[in-house]
């Protein structure tokens, strides 16, 4: 099913106000040498959830930093209603996932430069699930 222009609206709202709770947390617990973004927003027709992909630089952090923002989301949700409390009558649940589609590209990248050749071996990039 294809996203409404409200959800399309809601989603482009929650991702600017998650990212920035996101920013203030980091800044928070003076965690240096880190980049996160929210990549994207989904939300469902109800617009009781909202479904948040978190991309994080250097890609070795990533499960760990996921770990923690999943483990946050409660704060997370409070300053983020705190933010659109004017638009929004009810907040959706936030949920939390890993975008690793950057580190998939740049390995696609590297093995079109030819380093592993996936047409000679197509067992070097891995399967992806649509989402």
């Amino acid at each position: 099913m294809e996203e409404t222009q409200r959800q399309k609206k809601i989603a482009g709202i929650l991702q600017e106000d998650i990212s920035n709770v996101l920013q203030e947390k980091m800044r928070e617990n003076a965690v240096k040498n880190l980049l996160v973004s929210v990549t994207k927003v989904t939300v469902t027709p109800d617009l009781g959830y909202a479904k948040a992909f978190i991309s994080v630089f250097p890609p070795e952090k990533a499960d760990a930093v996921v770990k923690e923002i999943v483990e946050m989301t409660g704060d997370i949700r409070y300053e983020v209603a705190a933010k659109v409390r004017h638009q929004f009558r009810r907040m959706p649940e936030l949920q939390f996932f890993n975008d690793d589609s950057l580190e998939y590209m740049d390995q696609i990248d590297q093995e079109l430069k030819g380093k592993n050749n996936p047409i000679e071996n197509p067992d070097i990039l891995p399967r992806r699930k649509k989402s």
